[in-house]
Order: structure tokens, then sequence, then C-alpha cells
């Protein structure tokens, strides 16, 4: 991001802010990292979005009040998904609304890569989560939700950002190592996407790595929202 400071008249400056369009983001041996603010693109938004923050105003018109979340995020920005409505077990789950079991379907974040060394990439992402319903999210590739990319879950480090790459199952719903992975069949560009599962969910970074055995980063500090 370019920031223009511009002088209007003899004394008054505007600060401007300007986000070149993004070329696709590079592999190197089998790593890539990208803040998940720089999507290249986001379709199916209608009932969800993703949300840029800190903004300079919250939805209601008034400050945002998430200081906690941002002050801790990498570059001090991260994506919340809005509205969120599903903050306890308790609340209602409406399926197509404030929940999707379907990847692909709703809140759709594209990312243009590319690869020069293709295979087996295992997803990892960097997530902040308060509760159980704000802790799930899909990955794709191509246009394609392949199964191992599917019910990607945090249950673990809550009020702090947290590296996570595990599947919820049938027989673990906090979820299981190894499991979140693409397969990218050839070198060149591609598209990595990430859809909605639950509402509310807020999603700062996110890597590729070749390594099965890539050790998670620590978790950030504890702060509440």
């Amino acid at each position: 991001m370019l920031t223009l400071v511009l002088s209007v008249g003899l004394v008054a400056q505007v600060r401007v802010q300007i986000t070149p369009k993004l070329l696709p983001f590079e592999e190197q041996d089998g790593l890539l990292m990208v803040e998940a603010e720089h999507f290249h693109a986001q379709e199916l938004a209608e009932t969800r979005r993703w949300h840029p923050l800190p903004a300079k105003q919250s939805l209601s018109g008034t400050e945002p009040t998430e200081t906690a979340p941002a002050a801790s995020a990498s570059g001090g920005a991260y994506l919340h998904l809005l509205p969120d409505t599903r903050r306890t077990h308790g609340d209602k789950l409406i399926p197509g609304e404030n929940f999707s079991n379907q990847p692909g379907r709703m809140a759709v974040l594209s990312y243009r890569v590319r690869i020069q060394n293709p295979g087996r990439y295992y997803v990892w992402v960097r997530a902040y989560s308060t509760g159980s319903e704000d802790n799930g999210l899909h990955a794709g590739l191509n246009g394609e939700w392949p199964e191992s990319g599917q019910r990607m879950q945090w249950c673990e480090g809550k009020h702090r950002w947290r590296w996570e790459s595990k599947q919820r199952t049938d027989a673990n719903h906090c979820g299981e190592e190894g499991r979140i992975c693409l397969d990218i069949p050839a070198a060149g560009e591609h598209t990595v996407m990430f859809s909605m599962r639950e509402d509310g969910f807020r999603f700062d970074q996110w890597l590729l790595t070749k390594d099965p055995a890539y050790v998670r980063p620590a978790d950030g500090p504890e702060t509440r929202p």
C-alpha cells in the first residue's frame, strides 16, 4: 500500500492511501504466505461479507470497537465476516445465512498465486476466535472445493491470533491435523479460495507449504475485542 500526502491550499494536507492492483502472489521453495485482506476478488457476498478492519467507521457508523484484535494482527489489519448473528451455541443456526457446511456457497475470497513447484500444499490459516461459533472456514482451488480443504476448525487459543491446519471430522469436532491440503497439478498461475463456514470469522493470514511437518508458529498475545 502506498501513502501520498497532498497539500491543499497553504496549510491543510490530505493523506490518501492507494492500494495498487495486486499481482499474483509468488510461491518460493514450497512456501507462500499472504495477508488475508489482500484478496483479489470477493463474491457471493450478499448475505455475509468480509470487511477489512480496522476501518474508519463500523457498519453502524460509529468508531470500531475491535481495536484489540487489530493491534495484534499482522500489519494491523484483518478481515471480519459480518454480520455475526450466531455468537453462541444457543443462537439459532440458519443454514445459508449464518452457517454454510457446503463450501463455495457464501462469502468467497479469491487470491491469485503463481506456483513454481506443483504438488500437494498444506493450508494454514491465522484466525482469531472467541467461542465455538466463529471458528470454521473452507479452502478451495481454481473454483473447486475438494474434501481435503473443507471444514477448517479452531478450538484452542481463544481471544488470540492462532495458526491452525485442522479439519473437523465426525470423530473429532476440534479437527485432525495433516488433513487440510490442496493438490496443485501444474506450475503457473492458480486461484486459492476461501469461503464462509461460520459467520463472525476473523481472518488475518494464510499460507501454503509443501512441508507436512511444518511447525505451527506461536500464538499471538491474548486480547479481548
